[in-house]
């Protein structure tokens, strides 16, 4: 096979499972029922002027599945993490015990748990998105190629259907899973 297409086709799956991993990270961020640090990931702090990812400057724990507790390593910055929590708009009551901040994550209301469907099945559309952009680019490529006979290019533009048709339904899979588990009470 042509170097060139193998490039094409190479850097094409290599974007393609980006975007797989770039869904499961932002899948994390939405809350399933049980505690975990990384349902504060997207929380910013204000620290000494400029926003700060809140592991950056506090320990996150979780003790048990309905507590959070962040430990943070200067006790002069707890009230900007607290306002910061509550500025996240996650649906958290932080409690200041002068030491640490503690957060009781309530029970998902059937409500809530539909809402964080359709949030997870956006962020799921927008993954199938860029794998399409993906698609949409690499054929783009293949058509530039000089010197190509036209049966070698639709050869390789059948690979990247199945390259884009294996990715879409793994996105599929990971997005099944996630509504599972955020409809699971």
């Amino acid at each position: 096979m042509n170097e060139d297409i193998e490039f094409i086709l190479d850097s094409t799956k290599e974007s393609m499972d980006n975007a797989l991993v770039h869904l499961q990270k932002r899948l994390l961020t939405i809350r399933a029922g049980k505690a975990t640090p990384s349902m504060l990931q997207g929380v910013m702090v204000d620290y000494y002027g400029s926003a700060t990812p809140i592991g950056q400057v506090a320990n996150i724990n979780t003790p048990d599945g309905r507590t959070i507790s962040v430990q943070p390593w200067e006790k002069n910055i707890i009230p900007d993490i607290e306002r910061a929590i509550i500025n996240s708009n996650l649906g958290f009551n932080p409690m200041n015990n002068g030491e640490s901040i503690i957060i009781n994550v309530p029970p998902l209301t059937e409500e809530r748990r539909k809402e964080l469907v359709k949030q997870a099945r956006s962020e799921a559309e927008d993954s199938r998105i860029g794998v399409r952009n993906d698609r949409k680019s690499a054929n783009n490529d293949l058509k530039k190629l000089e010197d190509v006979s036209e049966d070698v290019i639709k050869n390789a533009e059948i690979d990247v259907q199945k390259l884009t048709d294996n990715h879409i339904n793994k996105i599929d899979e990971i997005l099944s899973t996630k509504e599972k588990e955020i409809m699971t009470v």
